[in-house]
């Protein structure tokens, strides 16, 4: 089944560039450097799976599987996308068909596909490589207010994120163990030659997090980011009059 889940995201991801129609969480660039940016992001719901391993990778893909459990994936028919839960067959026109089934959660919500998948490391939870995750599913806008209620053997939590000052790296390629580390660390190394330095807050539960917004079938043109929370409460630069909203 999930490898059916993700043939679908493939779908999304070569057909005429509409994977923009997945639903993401709204921000607001207020800063650009050459390699990183600040960006304010608007109040938000997820839905959290925690994870113990030692991989980021294998933790991704445990959480990933938990939380789309609850979820309806995207389909492709008749150069339109409707919604789904697992089965596909071809119709004559060669259009992929959906058959709907009631996805894991008790309201019987039928909930669309959103990116990115995010993975956020625990703070102090290990050395580089954590032994702690949260993996992250962003609660298409119908949901936000009113989350639906996953099965409790799925171990997952919706929870609220409010408005936050958040600093961005982008990477291409696939997020590995090898190199999300090195990510991280060029992003902290950016932060601490600009205004943000020494501004990560030490509040948040997350060291830093990775946002992955492509099928692992994508090989050319993946993003990634490396997330970290940023305390902007002595700064002027994470305010709502931003350079671009998204």
């Amino acid at each position: 089944m999930e490898i059916r889940r993700w043939m679908v995201l493939l779908l999304c991801s070569v057909s005429l560039g509409l994977c923009n129609a997945i639903e993401s969480p709204q921000y607001t660039v207020v800063h650009t450097e050459s390699d990183f940016e600040i960006r304010l992001y608007r109040d938000s719901t997820w839905m959290s799976a925690p994870v113990k391993d030692i991989s980021f990778r294998k933790a991704t893909k445990l959480g990933f599987h938990r939380t789309h459990k609850m979820t309806v994936t995207i389909s492709y028919f008749n150069g339109d996308y409707g919604h789904f839960n697992s089965r596909l067959s071809m119709t004559r026109t060669g259009a992929v068909k959906s058959s709907l089934f009631p996805s894991a959660n008790l309201n019987f919500s039928r909930i669309a596909m959103t990116a990115p998948v995010l993975t956020s490391i625990v703070r102090e939870a290990g050395p580089l490589h954590s032994s702690a995750y949260i993996v992250r599913f962003y609660l298409p806008v119908k949901f936000q207010a009113s989350p639906p209620l996953p099965l409790s053997e799925l171990n997952l939590r919706p929870r609220s994120w409010d408005s936050r000052c958040i600093a961005v790296r982008k990477f291409s390629g696939f997020a590995r163990d090898n190199n999300i580390v090195e990510e991280a660390e060029k992003l902290g190394i950016s932060l601490n030659r600009s205004p943000w330095a020494n501004s990560t807050s030490s509040e948040r539960s997350n060291a830093y997090s990775i946002a992955q917004y492509n099928s692992p079938f994508r090989i050319i043109g993946r993003v990634n980011e490396v997330w970290v929370d940023i305390d902007a409460s002595g700064l002027d630069g994470c305010k709502s009059s931003g350079l671009a909203t998204y």
